[in-house]
This record gives structure tokens, C-alpha cells and sequence, in this order.
């Protein structure tokens, strides 16, 4: 990362990269147009774009070229000139992440091709903090393309968590399950007919089932792309939904290490406590003061991540 002078002010043209500058810009997509991740049977996320695009790095440093620096970059101009080293920018973006300093990390975007089920998509869109431009079903035909899990991937309802569930069902109903979203699926063949009979588009998708796939353009800055993965990846968000954060993830990890990094170490595979929580620990209590089941399920699932046995 290219830095300005000392007491001096950052301009275009100080921060322009030339040869005797000692850089040379590469591109943080190795000049990739698109990278895609297939997901589910017909589904996929592809990166179709990152910014920054083009980074200055030292040739013959070995280093893969990174978006981490626009980090660095926009939170010194907060903190100031301080510390400029490149060996402590992986501290500095460290330190932003474990003390929730976000807006450094906005700074980086990217913009996302996707294809999911419809009901994916109505959960994939209430994060609202992303620019979305969705197929349009009145505008275009929409394409015979239906989602159908396996049998082993048709689960029944949880008894503790309303949302959804992990375990699978018997073989029978999942099979009955799949005849039922064949049958539903007849209807696209009704559809394409009437709007060839003259039926308006924008009415004839009216009966098409939630399985059918639609696709969007998704751009998003990094800060809210580590949220939406921080709540998609959970344990508890829905299996499909998961397989699209996982497929983001690896998408976006080459061009952010660091900040992945960090963001899997402090929120990802990290763990909140709560007043209640941390006083059960410093009085070496089995169960936090309160009546309500779930923080009580909550802390013993949090207890058994911790290691903390019931005789301690």
C-alpha cells in the first residue's frame, strides 16, 4: 500500500503508481472476469466484481494481491499518520474487527451474480444493506429451473427451534415430500402456455411454486457481507441458505485474508457473553439467573463450546 508523505496531504497524485515508485498494480481477481461457486442442484454465487480492483504491491514480494490494504487505509485516516508499517496492518485490521470499529471495512465491496430457490431469496433479501437487482418475472420468461433436495436433505420440523430443524425425516414421507413439489411443478408447463395464449407475465407467475430459482446482481460493502455471513453460517440458519454463505465465503476469503481471518477468529467461531453468562462463570454456577428456557438452552450449548463441566 502506498503511503503519503509524513505530515503531508494525500492527492491523486502523489497515490498515481509509477514505475519508479517501486509498485506495480495487479489485479486482486488475477484478471478474472467471474468466479463461481455452484451451489445446490442448479444454484450458484459468483464473484463478478471487487472493490478495490487494482492494488499496488512490490514486485517480487510474493505476495498475493489484497484488498485488505483499503482497510488499513481508510482507518488511518481516522487514526492518523501513527504506526505505519506493513508488517502491523494484520494488528491494526485485528484490533477493528475484536473492538467493532466497522467502517474501515466498508470501504470494500463486492459485487455478487447469484441464483437461488425463490424462498432462499426472500430470506437472502431481508438484509437490506446491499444494492439488488433481481430477474424480473414481467419483464422475461422465468426459467425451468426447480429446486429438489435429496431425500436425506428433507428434514423435519424441530421441536425446540420453530424455524426449521436438522434431523432428517423417514424415507417414506421425504419421498412423498418430492412427489408433492413434482406435482407442483407441473404448473410451469401451464404457465409458459398461457402467456403464450396471452396471459400478461407478470400475472401467469402467480401460480408457480417458492421452489422455482430466480437470480439477482448483489453488491455489498464488506462490513455487511460479514454480517450477513456471521448470521447465514450460524448452526441455526436454514441448510440451503448455509450452502450460499459457504460458497460466498470462499469467494471472498483470497481477496480479504486478513479481515477473514479476524472475522473468523472474533465473530465466526467466537463467542459473546452475556452479564448473566459471565457471572455463572466467575460464581462457578451450573445455570445463570433467569427463567427464561432458551438463555438457559443458549448457556448450556455456550457451557459445552466452553468445555465447562456441570462438576466444576
Amino acid at each position: 500500500m502506498i503511503e503519503p508523505k509524513p505530515g503531508g496531504v494525500v492527492t491523486e497524485a502523489y497515490l498515481r503508481v509509477k514505475p519508479e515508485d517501486g509498485y506495480e498494480l495487479r489485479d486482486v481477481m488475477g484478471g478474472d472476469l467471474r468466479r463461481e461457486v455452484r451451489v445446490l442442484d442448479h444454484g450458484f454465487v459468483a464473484l463478478v466484481d471487487a472493490m478495490p480492483r487494482m492494488v499496488a504491491v512490490e514486485p517480487g514480494s510474493g505476495e498475493a494481491p489484497s484488498a485488505d490494504g483499503a482497510i488499513v487505509q481508510a482507518a488511518r485516516v481516522s487514526y492518523g499518520v501513527g504506526t505505519k508499517k506493513v508488517s502491523e496492518d494484520r494488528g491494526l485490521i485485528r484490533y477493528l474487527m475484536r473492538h467493532r470499529h466497522t467502517t474501515p471495512f466498508e470501504m470494500v465491496e463486492f459485487k455478487f451474480h447469484c441464483s437461488m430457490p425463490i424462498f432462499i431469496a426472500r430470506q437472502w433479501i431481508r438484509h437490506r444493506t446491499a444494492n439488488v437487482n433481481e430477474y424480473s418475472g414481467r419483464y422475461s420468461i422465468m426459467p425451468d429451473r426447480f429446486y429438489h433436495p435429496t431425500v436425506d436433505a428433507v428434514r423435519k420440523q424441530s421441536k425446540t427451534n420453530r424455524q426449521g430443524g436438522e434431523e432428517s425425516i423417514d424415507a417414506a414421507t421425504a419421498q412423498q415430500f418430492l412427489d408433492y413439489l413434482t406435482r407442483a411443478e407441473e404448473h410451469y408447463k401451464e404457465y409458459v402456455s398461457l402467456t403464450e395464449q396471452g396471459v400478461t407475465r407478470e400475472l401467469a407467475r402467480a401460480g408457480l411454486p417458492v421452489n422455482l430459482y430466480t437470480e439477482w446482481y448483489w453488491k455489498c460493502d464488506l462490513h455487511n457481507i460479514l454480517h450477513f455471513l456471521n448470521l447465514r453460517l450460524d448452526e441455526h440458519a436454514q441448510l440451503e441458505i448455509r450452502e450460499y454463505a459457504r460458497a460466498m465465503l470462499a469467494l471472498i476469503e483470497p481477496i480479504v485474508p486478513v479481515a477473514v481471518e479476524a472475522f473468523r477468529d472474533y465473530m465466526l467461531e467466537g463467542m459473546r457473553l452475556t452479564r448473566l453468562e459471565i457471572d455463572a462463570i466467575r460464581n462457578g454456577n451450573p445455570e445463570i439467573e433467569t427463567t427464561n428456557s432458551r438463555e438457559q438452552r443458549e448457556w448450556q450449548d455456550k457451557r459445552g463450546r466452553l468445555g465447562i463441566s456441570d462438576d466444576r
